[in-house]
């Protein structure tokens, strides 16, 4: 009971949140100006209609990953500076709780979002005279998943530095990731592979190549597949999570 009342709480105040509104408001007439040269590719290739939406849905898709890392960073720190976590604390709620209400927020607020780029994806190919193959659980796990991701380890760094400085870090994340790994690359393979064994693995839980899949190319994917990048990601956010409620459990309650 106390952790869904933190839960709508935190998803109440991320709503009316005025920086995460202008952002959203801002992001949404840059999208309205994608709409136009897409509306005038009926009749053109398949592929390259379906391309289309996908860049564009990746750049909403990387919109989502900094919401979700924000709202998690601001929703623990923005409770410190202001003092009302005291005020929480004192009902009575253990640390780990506040930490799942708060998280569970987030998550309401990142359904929200991927509810709104499900319904963006399909609208933007009905524009462009083009029809969506891919599952559409695909569409709405498999962000969600990533999001979970980007807020436990904004949730996890906020407990430890300033909010700034944690979101930074996690935006720093994915660009760090994409250099490392195997293959040939002007870092030094043994500079990569641990980052490539810590770091997540971001374009495993990808959506827009399925967006961009046409009827052609569509081959069915072994559930194991699937199976395999969801249960990463969840695990991955759990251990996250994890690292953030045991961090937190000896931090001052109050932020300078």
């Amino acid at each position: 009971m106390k952790i869904r009342a933190i839960a709508i709480s935190t998803f109440s105040t991320l709503v009316r949140n005025r920086v995460i509104i202008l952002l959203f408001a801002l992001f949404l007439c840059v999208l309205l100006l994608f709409m136009v040269p897409l509306a005038g590719m009926k009749g053109v290739g398949e592929s390259f209609a379906l391309g289309f939406v996908s860049a564009i849905m990746s750049v909403l898709s990387g919109f989502g990953s900094l919401l979700a890392a924000w709202s998690a960073a601001d929703a623990v720190a923005g409770e410190m500076k202001s003092g009302t976590i005291l005020a929480v604390m004192a009902r009575p709620v253990r640390r780990w709780e506040f930490l799942l209400g708060k998280y569970l927020g987030v998550q309401l607020l990142m359904v929200v979002y991927v509810a709104f780029m499900f319904g963006m994806s399909y609208l933007m190919a009905a524009i462009g005279g083009q029809t969506i193959h891919a599952a559409p659980w695909i569409l709405i796990v498999y962000p969600l998943v990533r999001y979970a991701i980007y807020s436990a380890l904004a949730m996890w760094l906020v407990t430890m530095m300033h909010p700034v400085v944690a979101f930074a870090i996690v935006l720093l994340t994915p660009v760090v990731a994409s250099f490392a790994g195997p293959g040939d690359g002007l870092v030094p393979g043994w500079i990569r592979m641990p980052f490539y064994a810590v770091l997540p693995s971001f374009d495993l839980l990808s959506e827009s190549d399925y967006l961009g899949m046409t009827q052609a190319n569509l081959k069915p994917i072994p559930w194991t597949h699937h199976t395999t990048a969801l249960a990463y990601g969840l695990d991955y956010a759990l251990v996250l999570f994890l690292f953030a409620v045991w961090s937190f459990r000896r931090r001052p309650l109050t932020r300078d």
